[in-house]
């Protein structure tokens, strides 16, 4: 398995309906198969109270069968629609972490 951790600092004004769209489309790719591979969505907003965020407000965690299947995820033409109409239009800078396990 292959955690895929996806960490945003959201622009200003962005809505729990943009966070939860995004989350929806994210869950679409998993549930039509779209792109093979795909395990697990999950997200939401950072809740932490250690103050260690550094401004990364929301994030959302895909777990992949393996390296393999991320690999397939990252060019994808749905996981490139899904960046351009989900992602960028909401947020400000993005940080991405991905181990196995």
């Amino acid at each position: 398995m292959l955690e895929h951790i996806v960490l945003m600092k959201l622009k200003p004004g962005v809505t729990g309906a943009q966070t939860a769209a995004l989350l929806a489309a994210l869950n679409g790719l998993k549930e039509r198969n779209a792109i093979p591979g795909i395990v697990n969505v999950t997200g939401g907003t950072n809740n932490s109270p250690e103050g260690k965020s550094e401004g990364f407000d929301y994030g959302f965690v895909v777990t992949f069968a393996d390296a393999g299947a991320r690999d397939g995820y990252l060019p994808h033409p749905e996981h490139q629609a899904l960046a351009r109409d989900y992602v960028r239009p909401i947020c400000d800078a993005v940080l991405v972490f991905d181990f196995e396990r």
